[in-house]
């Protein structure tokens, strides 16, 4: 079967230059996987965008791909990836998101210092307890803060309001004041929420491979407010954090 895949993947270009180091860019949707390209091609403008298999895009070396929506899809696509594909150095889940009010405004970028699976654990007498204190694993998953750093720093250089703190993954997203102040009470300084992070970055992690999450904010975390999403200009946000991402990573 990987060998099956491989032969796609090679047939369409994407495996092309195999000793070079790649980065996996997951999305969950179309929409931000377009996103995302647009930047990648304003940092490498020689680059063109090859396709392989309908979801997967190629920039120069940078593999975007649409991964569909939640921690198991986002898992099981970043693992195929990494499978099927050239040598990775990076796996960033990158894509919309809701922000803590106080911590992203609406079309700020959060890059994540740790990438937490805020749901993954039981329900105590005492009040919610993470896997880690049921001694089954770890909820999250660190990133290189440093490098989370930098990428934020140079948003805001270019003028995007960015900020590196813990990202949360959810299968169910927040829909109640209640809830909010819940999960900041179980992650203190938590800046923004969505729902592919931790999958997409234990997957890498399983594999030694460094994740990195990337979250353009829509919308406040809270009582669902349609009215109030702007999702385009989050779009436009996590398209610039893409253009800037290979400077970061050093890697084109």
């Amino acid at each position: 079967m990987k060998q099956k895949k491989e032969g796609r993947l090679a047939a369409s270009g994407l495996l092309h230059n195999e000793g070079a180091s790649y980065v996996l860019v997951v999305t969950a949707v179309e929409a931000e996987r377009d996103a995302v390209v647009r930047g990648l091609l304003k940092a490498c403008p020689k680059e063109t965008c090859g396709e392989a298999e309908g979801p997967l895009r190629r920039v120069g070396r940078y593999i975007v791909v649409a991964g569909g929506v939640g921690p198991a899809a986002a898992a099981a696509s970043t693992a195929l990836a990494i499978a099927g594909g050239p040598a990775l150095r990076h796996v960033v889940s990158a894509g919309i998101g809701g922000g803590f009010p106080g911590a992203a405004p609406i079309g700020s970028v959060v890059v994540a210092t740790e990438i937490v699976s805020a749901d993954l654990g039981a329900e105590t007498a005492q009040g919610f307890a993470c896997v880690d204190e049921l001694g089954f694993g770890s909820w999250r998953v660190r990133t290189d803060s440093g490098r989370a750093e930098a990428l934020a720093a140079a948003l805001r250089q270019d003028g995007v309001i960015a900020s590196a703190a813990p990202v949360l993954t959810l299968s169910t997203v927040t829909g109640s004041t209640e809830t909010a102040a819940e999960l900041l009470r179980r992650v203190p300084g938590a800046a923004a929420e969505a729902m592919e992070g931790y999958g997409a970055a234990l997957a890498a992690s399983m594999q030694g491979i460094e994740a990195m999450e990337i979250r353009a904010i829509s919308n406040a975390v809270g009582p669902r407010d349609r009215d109030a999403w702007r999702i385009g200009d989050a779009l436009a946000s996590l398209e610039r954090a893409a253009a800037i991402l290979p400077e970061v990573l050093n890697i084109r």
